[in-house]
């Protein structure tokens, strides 16, 4: 099975540098801009590729990307609660620049400092994560997209290279990044990665 991973395109919020979990924010014309040129990216590369399944977090800005990206309507998305935003609970919505070093230091490095209050846990996310992934895997797809946020891309990112800790945090994942993996009865590959212009 191939598993294209994909990161939604960039927002208001994002262009304005605010925290944005939960919020459901649509797609800002430079993201959609980004989705479409990705497609043309990815069939340049892959002329007949077609998905299977495609996944998405129940937000608009991933169900658009992923709508985007696969030529799939909205409607026969498949959203899954489990690869919704981080929550970053009082934090959402707030400058990066004025996060205040607590939550600053966990979201820089979740390794070392814990979660804030009100804030999820990397744990929780990991696992939501990789229950998500584990459950894909024993579908009988070819080729499937799974279109989400930067801060769950992390801990798929993780998964899928066998990471310990169970996530992968830096470079962090950019607007409508797209990685390609191959899961393969148990075993997984890394195949490329596309940036989006």
């Amino acid at each position: 099975m191939k598993i294209y991973l994909a990161r939604h395109g960039q927002t208001r919020l994002n262009k304005s540098h605010l925290m944005q979990g939960r919020s459901d924010e649509p797609l800002n014309e430079t993201g959609i801009a980004q989705a479409r040129g990705m497609r043309e990216k990815l069939l340049r590369d892959h002329p007949d590729l077609r998905f299977d399944a495609v996944y998405a977090s129940p937000l608009q800005r991933a169900v658009k990307t992923a709508s985007i990206l696969s030529g799939v309507p909205e409607d026969q998305i498949i959203r899954d609660e489990r690869i919704i935003e981080a929550d970053f609970g009082k934090y959402e919505l707030r400058p990066y620049t004025l996060l205040g070093p607590w939550m600053t230091l966990y979201w820089r490095y979740p390794e070392i400092f814990p979660a804030p209050p009100t804030v999820e846990k990397v744990a929780a996310i990991v696992e939501r994560i990789h229950s998500f992934l584990r459950e894909l895997e024993e579908k009988d797809y070819d080729t499937v997209l799974v279109t989400c946020h930067g801060g769950i891309l992390r801990s798929m990112f993780g998964y899928m290279e066998g990471v310990k800790k169970g996530y992968i945090w830096r470079p962090k994942p950019l607007n409508c990044e797209v990685r390609i993996y191959e899961s393969d009865g148990g075993r997984r590959q890394f195949l490329a990665k596309y940036s989006a212009d």
